[in-house]
């Protein structure tokens, strides 16, 4: 019989949030065993609702959605989408510039197919989400990170970044609010990073999909506010996590600023999106009431909201274990803790967590999963109730006090 063998160009794609670790955790489920999963910002399974509104509009229009619609999506969530971003005092896209995904994670693998050629590079941060940097693989490209500086709150080192381009370069990756780190980055930040793209000719692709959970402070810069006309922008959002609405694969893309000189590209795009005929087209309908109405999301970010109090409490008892350090999210679902290697001298991640896991009952993600340099981090999901918070990080703390690498 003939073997039959995966493509090489799968070679470089890794997507170990859901690899060999929760395939463990899969089997101790099915031996009986109870884990908690700290492993992937699933809102629904920790007891996070989609707003009714969403769901009651949806149900209303399941009867109109029952084909193909245009293959960027329908007219009345694309309108929504330019509406939103008009909002926010970004006033060059319109709602042909607007594309519907089946989540952020189909338009990422669309946007750079259509662009990237064998040998190409984009840049994208370390630690990074890491569809980011499989899909730039699975496009014929290179990933080439640029690092994120803990010490200065996770803000990307501009230097770094400038030092890594090269006239290979086609385009930089922001994923802001960040995933894995929660860090938010600055307008002067995000400024720098755009110069850059200005200066050098290159693409910003702004990972937007935390956007409206912040916490504290913080203050989100739309990438394209700061891009304008000059700059070509692919901004990614969509329903999935502020609007707790994961499962229904709801996200879009929009592109801004110098359309003209991007026509080719942009012809590309169009291809592909007539290719997959459309996205789902119920989660369309959910695009117009959610970002219209009642904004539930804050409800859970300000002070006494759920997602700030668990963040709270994770980030204080992880900095309470000897030899475990944290730097306090502004944004998103996770938090990114350090392990000491003088306390804890890790040499590979995966095994601590698999440890971890098998001692403690508890999964978790492994940094270099994120693409991060060193196997010393790891990220958890805030999303558990502060009581299984507590729970989790007590487990651990446990754990660790015995752990031996």
């Amino acid at each position: 019989m003939a073997e039959f063998k995966q493509s090489h160009k799968l070679h470089n794609v890794l997507y170990d949030i859901r690899g060999p670790l929760l395939e463990h955790a899969q089997r101790m489920e099915a031996a009986g065993h109870r884990i908690l999963k700290l492993n992937i910002g699933n809102p629904a399974p920790f007891g996070f609702e989609a707003p009714e509104a969403i769901l009651v509009d949806m149900m209303r229009h399941l009867p109109k959605a029952q084909g193909y619609s245009d293959s960027r999506g329908i007219f009345s969530a694309r309108t929504a989408v330019v509406q939103y971003y008009q909002g926010r005092g970004i006033n060059n896209i319109d709602v042909d510039d607007v594309y519907l995904g089946n989540g952020v994670s189909e338009l990422i693998t669309l946007s750079l197919q259509a662009l990237l050629n064998n040998g190409d590079e984009i840049l994208v941060p370390a630690p990074d989400y890491p569809l980011w940097t499989a899909s730039v693989s699975l496009a014929g490209g290179t990933a080439v990170h640029y690092m994120c500086d803990e010490s200065e709150h996770w803000w990307p080192d501009v230097e770094d970044l400038a030092s890594k381009i090269t006239d290979r370069t086609k385009g930089i990756v922001l994923i802001n609010p960040n995933n894995p780190t929660g860090a938010v980055y600055p307008e002067h930040v995000v400024k720098s990073i755009v110069d850059l793209a200005r200066k050098h000719g290159l693409i910003i692709f702004s990972d937007e999909i935390y956007e409206k959970i912040l916490y504290d402070d913080a203050v989100h810069v739309n990438a394209a506010t700061v891009t304008g006309d000059d700059v070509l922008c692919l901004t990614f959002s969509g329903l999935s996590k502020a609007y707790r609405i994961a499962g229904y694969r709801s996200g879009w893309m929009a592109i801004s600023g110098p359309k003209q000189d991007a026509a080719d590209y942009i012809e590309g795009i169009n291809l592909l999106a007539n290719m997959r005929l459309c996205a789902n087209v119920p989660a369309q309908h959910a695009i117009q009431t959610a970002l219209g109405g009642y904004q539930s999301i804050n409800d859970l970010i300000l002070p006494g909201g759920r997602l700030r109090a668990q963040r709270d409490k994770a980030h204080q008892m992880l900095n309470d274990i000897p030899g475990v350090s944290c730097e306090l999210a502004q944004g998103a679902l996770y938090l990114f803790p350090r392990l000491d290697p003088e306390v804890y001298p890790i040499k590979d991640d995966e095994q601590f967590a698999l440890d971890l896991l098998k001692q403690q009952k508890i999964l978790v993600s492994v940094g270099t999963a994120f693409n991060w340099v060193r196997p010393d981090h790891f990220r958890m999901v805030t999303l558990p109730n502060v009581e299984d918070i507590e729970d989790a990080m007590t487990r651990l703390g446990e754990f660790l006090a015995s752990y031996k690498p």
